[in-house]
C-alpha cells in the first residue's frame, strides 16, 4: 500500500503517507497554500462532513509528483473525484497562478530575484489527448505536442510562461512570455533585464527589434558558442539556467506528457510546480 489508513484528527502528511513523503506537501508549503483558499461554510443542515482541505492539496500535489491518473489517488489521501472538482474550481479562480506569486513575493523577501540577466526558451512535450494550444511536434513524427516558453533570472527561478501548440515557433511566444514575465519585475519593484540570453531560434530581426523596445540587450548563443566562450574567458554560463528549470519541471512526473485536455488546467499545473521549485529554493537559500 501506498499509505495506511489511519482515523486520528490533525495528523500530518508525514504521518498519512509515510512510504512516499516527498509526494505530498510539506507544512511550510501547506501554510502558503491555505490562506489563499476559499472559505467553504459548513451546512446547517448536517450530512457527510467535507474533505479536508489539508488532504485535496496533498491529493492534488501527489497526481503532480508521481503522474498518476487521478483515480488512482490513495484514499487515504482524497478520493480522486473530490480531488479533480477542487482542483478545477481552483483553477479558474486563479489560485494556483497566485501562489506561485506569492511564492515569488516571498523568494524576493528572502533571497532577492536577479534580474539583471535572464535567459528564454522553449520546450516540447507530448500531448496524446491535449485539446487546446497542441499541435503536430516536428521532432516527434508530428505526433500531437506542446510547447513551454519559459523566462527566468540568472539563478533559474521561473518568472514567465506561455503554452502553444508545439508546431509553433520559439520566436512566435517571445512576446507573450516576456509581459508575463515583467508583471513579475515590476510588482518586484525592479527595472526590467538589462541582458536576456536565448538560442539561435530567436536570432531574427522581429526577435531583436521586440527586445530592442523592451529594453533589453540580447545575447544569442548556440549550445557549441557558450561552451568555447565560457573555456576562452572563463565566464559564466547564463543562458544554461533556463535548461536547468527544465530539469526540474520533469521531476514533476504528470508535466513530463501532457494529459490535460484544457490549456488552464495544464497551466495551473506547471503554476503549482514553479511554486513548490521556488519554496524549495528559497528554503535552501533563504
Amino acid at each position: 500500500m501506498w499509505c495506511y489508513q489511519t482515523s486520528h484528527k490533525g495528523e500530518s502528511a508525514m504521518e498519512r503517507c509515510s512510504v512516499f513523503p516527498q509526494f505530498v506537501t510539506s507544512e511550510e508549503f501547506w501554510q502558503m497554500i491555505r490562506p489563499l483558499l476559499p472559505k467553504y461554510p459548513t451546512s446547517p443542515k448536517g450530512g457527510r462532513p467535507r474533505t479536508p482541505l489539508r488532504n485535496v492539496v496533498d491529493a492534488i500535489f501527489y497526481c503532480l509528483r508521481t503522474g498518476c491518473q487521478w483515480k488512482a489517488i490513495p484514499h487515504t489521501l482524497c478520493s480522486g473525484s473530490t480531488a479533480h472538482a477542487y482542483f478545477q474550481e481552483w483553477t479558474e479562480l486563479g489560485i494556483f497562478e497566485q501562489l506561485w506569486r506569492e511564492t515569488l513575493w516571498k523568494y524576493e523577501e528572502c533571497v532577492g530575484l536577479d534580474c539583471d540577466w535572464q535567459a528564454i526558451d522553449g520546450s516540447m512535450t507530448k500531448a496524446p489527448l491535449g485539446q487546446e494550444k497542441t499541435g503536430p511536434n516536428p521532432t516527434d513524427r508530428s505526433k500531437q505536442g506542446v510547447k513551454r516558453s519559459l523566462l527566468t533570472e540568472a539563478a533559474g527561478i521561473p518568472l514567465g510562461l506561455a503554452v502553444a501548440a508545439a508546431n509553433v515557433h520559439d520566436s512566435k511566444l517571445l512576446e507573450a512570455t516576456i509581459e508575463n514575465g515583467l508583471e513579475v519585475t515590476c510588482w518586484a519593484g525592479r527595472p526590467c533585464g538589462d541582458h536576456l540570453c536565448l538560442d539561435k531560434a530567436y536570432d531574427s530581426t522581429a526577435a531583436r527589434d521586440l527586445l530592442e523596445a523592451w529594453s533589453y540587450q540580447p545575447h544569442i548563443r548556440s549550445r557549441g558558442e557558450e561552451r568555447r566562450e565560457k573555456k576562452r574567458k572563463g565566464t559564466k554560463a547564463r543562458r544554461w539556467v533556463v535548461e536547468r528549470t527544465f530539469s526540474w519541471l520533469n521531476r514533476y512526473r504528470r508535466l513530463l506528457i501532457r494529459w490535460e485536455k484544457k490549456a488552464k488546467n495544464y497551466e495551473a499545473l506547471l503554476h503549482l510546480a514553479f511554486a513548490h521549485i521556488i519554496h524549495q529554493r528559497t528554503s535552501v537559500l533563504g
